[in-house]
């Protein structure tokens, strides 16, 4: 079974080891973001083989409470980047006030 949701874009993904990332795109399903204070892709891991799939991902979760993005551990962003800040893989769009 395939559950169809309204889910934010994940719009651009400029890691381009990871796994899911075609032609800067993210191709998983649905990416989980953060844990704690720091908006890192939970989703991300470095392989030399990269999907096959079509699909945009979409967000499924997030677990940084104080981004102003983030109702109830979701995502309500109209679509987010993905990139790499300070070594790390991070939501960019993620805005913590």
């Amino acid at each position: 079974m395939i559950i169809a949701t309204d889910m934010p874009e994940v719009a651009q993904c400029a890691i381009s080891q990871c796994a899911y990332n075609t032609d800067n795109n993210c191709h998983a399903r649905a990416i989980t973001i953060g844990h704690g204070d720091i908006p890192g892709c939970d989703t991300y891991f470095n392989n030399s083989k990269h999907t096959r799939s079509n699909r945009s991902a979409g967000v499924g979760a997030c677990k940084v409470s104080a981004c102003d993005h983030n109702e109830d551990f979701e995502c309500c962003a109209d679509s987010i980047n993905v990139g790499e800040q300070g070594g790390e893989v991070r939501c960019m769009t993620c805005s913590c006030n």
